[in-house]
């Protein structure tokens, strides 16, 4: 019996969570207060996580993958270059049960990337992936645990040298464009130098995206579409493009290799960019407005914009008046000045 009489009083005498668990005794003046009391008990057993537990998540790293590309993953842009690379990842960790997954484990497999010629860039790109899915996952209730990995950091990169062409370099490589003669290269290199835009963005252009002197990208790495004013030259040769090709054809190898015959020399892996950035450089040296550039170049914050900020004539011209040595030298001749009038 759970409750039995003892010298005048009513004892509850309960193990609630079975016998391997907490035994519970209380007396009371009562019999009803001692029913009472062990109804309540046992109900706040049924609510204790102890009593009832989960059932233990044992699903494996690439089960969660693949769960977390049907519902959110594969509406990403460049989904399925991302799934393969999770793929690879998983198959590297050794498909371990997610929950599992030790920090310290994948710190030691990075660590062996990096040594064999893989990127920090590429490593902190796969632990970026890797966390956007246990925290939607854990975000969606899929998973009832948190991140294994959220304590690890990724591998602090120095930042790159921004590259951009200047005035002389634009003219050589348009010149040689010309000259070459491949229209899809010659018409995307000045779509990008004209608004900035991403090469993959200005090579998905068709002809329903020219129009009232602007073109518009749709296909954009933010998924917001940017409409761009161009000059009336462009614009009549995007038109008459269109009339006849309809679309650009894949052509950034080209665009790379005629860059290689020109004397333009630029760091490893900015070839593509190298438009973009001198479009954004050349406006802030122009004079343009920051928050303009941002709104240009589809920026979702400021932060990125400010890369071409140092080059705004203000922030040249207040370098060139604040700086010490400039102070110094306007001391020394003020001295000159006086002992010479004395």
């Amino acid at each position: 019996m759970t409750i039995k009489k003892i010298d005048k009083k009513w004892l509850v005498d309960i193990y609630p969570h079975g016998r391997e668990g907490k035994r519970v005794r209380k007396k009371f003046d009562t019999r009803l207060e001692a029913q009472r009391y062990e109804k309540y008990v046992l109900n706040k057993s049924f609510d204790d996580k102890d009593w009832n537990p989960s059932k233990e998540d044992n699903r494996r790293l690439g089960e969660l993958i693949d769960i977390w590309f049907q519902s959110h993953g594969r509406y990403l842009k460049g989904a399925n270059p991302r799934l393969r690379t999770l793929k690879n990842l998983d198959i590297r960790l050794g498909s371990p049960i997610a929950k599992k997954i030790s920090p310290t484990n994948y710190m030691l497999e990075r660590s062996s990337r990096i040594e064999s010629g893989v990127t920090a860039k590429t490593c902190n790109n796969e632990l970026g992936y890797l966390n956007a899915i246990f925290n939607e996952l854990e975000r969606t209730q899929v998973i009832t645990y948190s991140n294994p990995l959220k304590g690890v950091r990724p591998i602090k990169i120095s930042e790159k040298e921004l590259s951009w062409l200047t005035s002389e370099q634009i003219k050589e490589l348009l010149s040689t464009l010309d000259k070459i003669g491949n229209e899809h290269v010659c018409l995307i290199t000045r779509v990008c130098l004209s608004t900035g835009a991403r090469w993959k963005e200005a090579e998905g252009l068709k002809a329903q995206h020219i129009k009232n002197g602007q073109v518009v990208f749709t296909d954009t790495k933010s998924k917001k579409n940017r409409a761009i004013p161009i000059n009336e030259a462009l614009f009549k040769q995007l038109e008459t493009h269109m009339k006849t090709h309809g679309r650009f054809f894949d052509c950034i190898k080209s665009f790379r290799k005629y860059l290689k015959t020109t004397s333009i020399k630029l760091p490893q892996g900015q070839s593509s960019h190298v438009l973009r950035h001198s479009f954004a450089s050349h406006f802030i040296m122009n004079g343009g407005n920051i928050l303009t550039l941002q709104k240009i170049l589809g920026h979702s914050t400021i932060i990125m914009t400010m890369r071409y900020a140092h080059l705004a004539p203000e922030h040249l011209a207040e370098a060139e008046k604040f700086n010490p040595l400039t102070k110094c030298s306007g001391r020394r001749k003020a001295k000159q000045y006086r002992v010479e009038a004395y």
